[in-house]
This record gives structure tokens, C-alpha cells and sequence, in this order.
């Protein structure tokens, strides 16, 4: 199964210009579907490793203990997911955007996000790159929505252009969130974009590029996919986190 990735010029200087790009219907819904499948059984099995939401706010109370946040280290799960991560399809555009081969990492993302009815979190606006550890930015993220995604149960949103800027440090909290009660960070903040996603919706999007997500409103459990890319030249640093598991190269397939 191939996806329908038409692109040009024009939109790697959106690219360049917005940090993220938007693909309408770029994955078939039964691929989607099946991908789902298994996350849902991985889910309902609790299979390791996973993150909760009491990890990831801090709180280690009920429902936050029990409530999974996301799927870790899919890639080798199974083979829907690595065949995913590994799509030719998508390569020539990644190396495009990066500026040389794509190298798959799977310390970072490399998930299945959740959100799920009730008892998931806010998503506060960040920088993914805050806590990974490369030479340079030349990393991006994939998104695949594996159902629809909007206002209800917790859609992307994003601030264009925030990968371009260089933030005074008062404009993150000790976590490293962009604080939304700093004056000045209203500005970017007012300018936020996000899109209804469907499923088969594809997002690509700059790992210095602001955004958040918020909690599930609805009755039903949010899926979605997700990995990272890095340039080939932007190794990660030696003993850190993102040095420590395995990569694995994208090179252009030959048809």
C-alpha cells in the first residue's frame, strides 16, 4: 500500500516559512484502520512500554495512574508499524525538507498517541526538540491521524513560524513550556493555526515549531501516529537519550 504525496516547490518554502505541512487523504483509511487495530489491542493490553498521564502531568493519582498517554517505541511492535515508519513514499519528500537522507530514529515520538474520553490532559504548548539532544534542528516530525481529530477530543494546533525564532528564556516555564500567562508570548500565541484532521491526514512538522494539543471532550478515544526524522549530518550527542537506541537510514528506493 502506497499514499497519495503529491508535493512541489512551493510548499517546501511553506515549509520553511510555517514549520509544518498539511496532506489532505495522504494514507488509505484501511491502512489507517488496521494500524489502529493493533494500537487499540497493544492498548487494552497495557503491552510495555508505555507512558501514562500521571508521568507526563506530575500527578500520580487516580484516573491519571491507570490512563495510558501513548504507545513508546512502536517500531518494532509490528510490522504495520514499520512498514509505515519505513514508507518509500514519503522519503524523497523528508530528504527534500531535511536537505540530505532521512535517518528514522526511534528514541524520540516513534508512539501512538492517545487521548482518552475523560481522563486525558491539556498538551501545553512546547517545542518538541526541548528535551532531544542533535547537533542541529534538521529534525521533523510525521503525524498520521488514524481517525478524526478536532476541538472535542484534542486536535493539533500550532504557531507558524516559531521554529524561526530564538524565545528570551523567560518565555518557557522550568519545564520548558511556552508560558501563555507571559505578555509577550500572547502575540505568537494569538496567531495559532489547526486544522480539522480525518483520517488519512498527514502532518509534517518542524521539531522547533510551537504547538500543543488539548484534552479529549468527546466519548471515544483519539488515535494517532507518530515519528521523527533527523538528517543524515545531525547525529545525535554522545550519552544522551538520543544516542542510545537504534536508527535506521531512509535512503531513495529504486522503483
Amino acid at each position: 500500500m502506497s499514499i497519495n504525496l503529491e508535493w512541489n516547490e512551493a510548499q517546501v518554502r511553506e515549509f520553511e516559512e510555517k514549520g509544518y505541512l498539511l496532506f489532505r487523504g495522504a494514507v488509505d483509511p484501511e491502512r489507517c484502520d488496521a494500524i489502529r487495530e493493533i494500537s487499540e489491542v497493544h492498548l487494552r493490553h497495557r503491552i510495555p512500554p508505555v507512558e501514562l498521564e500521571s508521568e507526563y502531568i506530575g500527578i500520580d493519582h487516580e484516573p491519571y495512574r491507570r490512563t495510558i498517554r501513548r504507545l513508546r517505541q512502536v517500531y518494532r511492535r509490528d510490522i504495520l508499524f514499520r512498514e509505515w515508519m519505513e514508507e518509500p513514499a514519503i522519503r524523497p519528500l523528508l530528504a527534500r525538507l531535511l536537505g540530505e537522507m532521512p535517518i528514522l530514529v526511534t528514541a524520540h515520538h516513534n508512539s501512538v498517541m492517545t487521548k482518552m474520553p475523560a481522563t486525558s490532559t491539556h498538551t501545553r504548548w512546547h517545542r518538541d526538540q526541548r528535551y532531544w539532544h542533535y547537533r542541529d534542528n534538521r529534525l521533523l516530525s510525521v503525524w498520521l491521524a488514524l481517525g478524526r481529530e478536532d476541538s472535542q477530543n484534542g486536535v493539533l494546533e500550532f504557531i507558524p513560524g516559531s521554529h524561526r525564532m530564538e524565545f528570551p528564556s523567560e518565555s518557557f516555564d522550568e519545564k520548558e513550556f511556552f508560558r501563555d500567562d507571559y505578555a509577550p508570548n500572547r502575540e505568537w500565541i494569538d496567531k495559532r493555526e489547526s486544522f480539522v484532521l480525518e483520517k488519512g491526514d498527514l502532518i509534517l512538522f518542524h521539531a522547533s515549531l510551537l504547538h500543543q494539543a488539548g484534552s479529549n471532550g468527546s466519548d471515544a478515544p483519539k488515535f494517532s501516529l507518530v515519528y521523527t526524522v533527523r538528517a543524515a549530518g545531525n547525529l545525535p550527542l554522545e550519552g544522551t537519550r538520543s544516542s542510545l537506541y537504534e536508527e535506521i537510514p531512509l535512503p531513495p528506493v529504486t522503483p
